[in-house]
């Protein structure tokens, strides 16, 4: 029986925050502790139609179009815009070097995920070392990474589980340093970070989309207690 436990227990899967592209160095930080909750979210805006230029009142023509039978199929008055915004997610993700693991934990503490992960939030094509790295190799490396002139951070692929893989915007930030070592290197930190998903025509969101679809129509396992919203069972 191994010493962390018992032998039965599941592995439980870890999240991470990865770059999406091959660039020098990489970015990866897989989470030490699972975040205990995640926040998410998603608005949308409603736009209603132009005010009607005509003699007849707003309010009485939109009366009269819901009356009429085109009207009676319409919830929404014709024109009005639907903006769904971008899903946001907002949790905390925790680093602890108190029982050092490594020789790394022991020397550094947590400073090296911590450092990856502010590094996350700069433009990576400023990096010193990738420059250095490829001044080494005799000059720029072919690069596949979602970076351009305008030098924006690096596309971080947010992986929760299987079914879950985000590409995403670190849109803030904040990190509570909570614990040092006699180096002053940091021991215990809780980094509370808000994302953006970047939706669209990308394959990890659209693998993400899939799935949860999948998920939707397993849902209809459960059609049968739909009548007993109408009919008590």
């Amino acid at each position: 029986m191994p010493s962390g436990g018992f032998s039965n227990q599941p592995k439980i899967l870890r999240g991470a925050f990865v770059e999406f592209g091959i660039s020098l160095p990489p970015l990866i930080v897989v989470f030490q502790f699972n975040p205990v909750q995640i926040t998410r979210a998603r608005s949308a805006t409603f736009t209603p139609p132009p005010t009607p230029t005509g003699s007849q009142p707003v309010q009485t023509a939109g009366l009269v179009q819901q009356l009429s039978p085109a009207g009676l199929i319409k919830f929404r008055p014709q024109g009005t815009t639907v903006r769904v915004n971008q899903e946001t997610l907002n949790f905390d993700i925790r680093l602890d070097a108190s029982n050092p693991e490594n020789a790394i934990a022991e020397e550094f503490g947590v400073a090296p995920q911590l450092s990856t992960l502010e590094l996350m939030m700069l433009p990576k094509n400023q990096s010193l070392l990738g420059g250095a790295v490829s001044a080494l190799l005799g000059g720029a490396p072919k690069q596949f990474a979602f970076f351009d002139e305008a030098r924006n951070p690096p596309i971080i692929l947010f992986i929760w589980g299987r079914k879950k893989v985000l590409p995403v915007n670190i849109k803030s930030m904040s990190i509570k340093e909570e614990e040092f070592s006699t180096e002053l290197n940091p021991i215990r930190v809780t980094i509370g970070v808000s994302l953006e998903v970047i939706e669209g025509t990308n394959a990890p969101f659209l693998y993400t989309q899939a799935m949860k679809e999948v998920m939707s129509i397993l849902n209809l396992s459960n059609i049968g207690d739909i009548a007993n919203t109408i009919v008590p069972g």
